[in-house]
């Protein structure tokens, strides 16, 4: 089983409604040393766990009506002998073991190792533009895969800083994503979110005073590009 193509194929399927438990049975079925084998490079870590995460958080607010206040920490995705919760795959995994609650800044001490192993082997800051958790703010679900992962997270970022981003020119404000407060030492602090601008849409926003916006947390499911 080609692992990454196998994590597209689970999100299509939850997406088009059809039966997903089959393709969830065939991952039970994989070894722990055939899951680091395959995603052997950040970019097939990348591309299989963000279509994992968000076709979790689809099944089990879709299907399985796991209540908002549990869904992060339940752990329904298994790879034969482990579990793993959203978090688990997010701030374990695709952010480095990072303390979910620390910006960014300090590692999560008490990560099992079998996240150490399988984490990337440095940050993507592009990956809070793909991960869907659900909610209206959030980015739309896109089908990732490894060889044009990096052309597909540019425009994913793309898409949602010209989505979520609006401009004060006469007052010299930017109002961004709250995701950026959340997470603000992934983008390299205050500096590396204004370069981020510079790099994606070519604004110079160095003269301008950072406002984050608030956040809607109301569900918005099926949301795919």
């Amino acid at each position: 089983m080609n692992i990454v193509k196998g994590s597209k194929d689970l999100l299509y399927a939850v997406k088009l409604s059809t039966d997903y438990q089959p393709i969830l049975v065939l991952f039970q079925k994989i070894t722990t040393n055939d899951l680091l084998n395959q995603l052997n490079t950040d970019s097939k870590k990348n591309a299989f766990w963000i279509n994992i995460y968000n076709a979790c958080f689809q099944i089990m607010r879709k299907f399985q009506l796991v209540d908002k206040a549990k869904v992060y920490k339940t752990k329904m995705f298994q790879i034969r002998d482990h579990q793993f919760s959203l978090d688990d795959m997010e701030h374990g995994i695709l952010r480095k073991y990072r303390y979910k609650y620390s910006l960014g800044l300090f590692p999560n001490v008490f990560t099992p190792q079998i996240i150490k192993k399988l984490s990337v082997t440095s940050v993507d800051y592009r990956i809070h533009f793909a991960l869907n958790c659900g909610a209206k703010s959030c980015p739309p679900i896109a089908f990732y895969s490894e060889k044009l992962i990096d052309e597909q997270l540019d425009l994913s970022t793309l898409s949602f800083l010209e989505g979520e981003t609006t401009y004060d020119h006469q007052s010299r404000l930017v109002y961004i994503s709250a995701l950026f407060k959340w997470y603000k030492y992934d983008f390299g602090s205050s500096r590396g979110i204004r370069k981020i601008y510079k790099h994606h849409l070519n604004k110079d926003i160095s003269d301008y005073v950072i406002k984050y916006q608030a956040y809607s947390w109301e569900e918005s499911l099926d949301n795919y590009r």
